[in-house]
């Protein structure tokens, strides 16, 4: 991850979710305003919408105290969700076997900019 001077990040790590379906909330806000993207998972009916809405909301914050910039003039530049550890679990089968059962984790970083004037 290469950052730009004035782009300002935030993570939430292991977080309970697939990573694959938290990509999929991710791949609507990227590159939006701060504004449009808060709408956009306002509405969206997935379970990941709420820890990424406090990931982007904390990357917001830090842009604003830490950098000193304009909330209403921030989007979205980075966001991505890696793989964490999986929580594994056994459940039993038949015969006296287990099967494992992994439950995924996944880490959240959103990174956030200023706009370019036109």
């Amino acid at each position: 991850m290469i950052l730009n001077i004035d782009e300002t990040p935030a993570t939430a790590k292991y977080i309970r979710m697939s990573p694959f379906k938290v990509r999929r909330v991710l791949d609507q806000i990227r590159g939006r305003s701060y504004r449009e993207a808060l709408m956009v998972l306002e509405f969206m009916p997935y379970r990941a919408c709420e820890p990424i809405t406090k990931v982007l909301r904390s990357a917001v914050a830090n842009a604003e105290h830490n950098a000193g910039q304009d909330p209403a003039n921030l989007m979205v530049s980075q966001a991505y969700a890696d793989m964490g550890p999986s929580l594994k679990r056994f459940r039993p089968r038949a015969q006296g076997r287990a099967y494992q059962i992994r439950k995924p984790t996944c880490h959240i970083t959103i990174t956030v900019r200023p706009m370019e004037e036109k």
